[in-house]
């Protein structure tokens, strides 16, 4: 990471940045309406009023995430709002707080640096996972020259960011992503080599957006995820679950029936679903509802799926035949299976 001071999102020894009248007028100029997250303007499934204002309450609180880390131009003003979210809805803050730095980043003149300084603060690092993801919302809205280099990025994380770009495009071009199944075959980020497992990646990030497309009903989400070839289910069942260990809004008898629906995809879906659940260990903002997903998907508690993931971490990931992305994520796999959980 960067060793740039923890209290500037520049480069330490340079300028403070533009002034807050501009900073203002770039928040706004970047920023998309809050309108554009909203249940009726995306014509996603509509399950009921508390899921919708859920799902609404969680892209409100991406976008103010989003919109803060463009505007201020300290780390200090951006953690400072970043923590008065609410527990349920802060790390939806930070992957928003991600996207922003990101696009700073990348915009032409803008400099660089800004991610990898949050990161190296004590809370972008406990929200680690979701500032990557953050950074793949960006790429989907950058031109490719601008894409941040895979180098420079952890080896193991840096594939999340291809989940979030997934999401981003399930999100904002569902017609194309989600129900034509659209699938970019020349995907070349981070690695031309391993463009197939780029599309992997990207797919589990299609079927975390699918759990907001299917308005958080399982069956729904089930229903859409059977409409893609058979290969793709698997993946798309682990965004699904992590999205439904993360996000929430889906009762105990509505898990239980995905779980049933998922079949041989239940270890995927448990790994995902446990990838949630150390996103939010990690951030100290475990809810009942990541409980309650760890329980009837991984056959554990949540702090239990988490640590299971870390059991199987590779210390130094080197990629071989695999990349260890998906060395990691099978092992989590087994664990469940293991435990008893997935596959029982």
């Amino acid at each position: 990471m960067s060793s740039q001071q923890p209290s500037e999102l520049s480069p330490s020894g340079r300028s403070p940045g533009p002034g807050a009248a501009f900073r203002a007028f770039r928040r706004k100029l970047l920023t998309p309406g809050i309108a554009e997250t909203t249940i009726e303007v995306r014509g996603f499934h509509d399950k009921d009023p508390e899921a919708r204002e859920l799902l609404e309450t969680v892209g409100r609180s991406f976008l103010e995430g989003y919109s803060t880390a463009v505007e201020k131009h300290s780390v200090h003003e951006t953690v400072e709002f970043l923590t008065s979210v609410p527990h349920r809805f802060r790390g939806f803050a930070y992957e928003g707080a991600g996207m922003g730095l990101a696009m700073l980043d990348g915009l032409p003149l803008g400099g660089d640096g800004r991610v990898a300084g949050f990161l190296d603060t004590e809370a972008g690092s406990k929200h680690v996972y979701v500032v990557h993801v953050g950074i793949g919302w960006a790429m989907a809205r950058l031109p490719h020259f601008r894409w941040p280099s895979a180098e420079n990025l952890d080896p193991l994380l840096r594939w999340l960011v291809l989940d979030g770009y997934g999401f981003h495009q399930a999100y904002f071009h569902t017609r194309k992503y989600v129900h034509e199944q659209f699938q970019d075959r020349s995907f070349g980020w981070p690695d031309k080599a391993r463009g197939g497992y780029a599309n992997r990646v990207v797919d589990q990030g299609i079927g975390r957006a699918m759990w907001f497309v299917g308005g958080a009903d399982p069956q729904v989400v089930a229903e859409l995820i059977e409409k893609f070839p058979a290969a793709r289910w698997s993946d798309l069942y682990s965004g699904a679950g992590l999205a439904a260990a993360y996000a929430g809004g889906a009762t105990k008898e509505e898990l239980l029936r995905f779980r049933d629906r998922a079949g041989s995809c239940l270890p995927a879906l448990a790994q995902g679903c446990a990838f949630g659940a150390e996103a939010r260990v990690r951030g100290e903002i475990v809810g009942p509802h990541t409980e309650l997903a760890t329980s009837i998907f991984c056959g554990t508690t949540a702090e239990e799926a988490a640590l299971a993931t870390l059991e199987v971490r590779p210390a130094n990931p080197v990629d071989g035949e695999l990349p260890a992305y998906e060395t990691w994520r099978r092992a989590i796999s087994r664990q469940f299976v293991t435990l008893g959980g997935a596959g029982t």
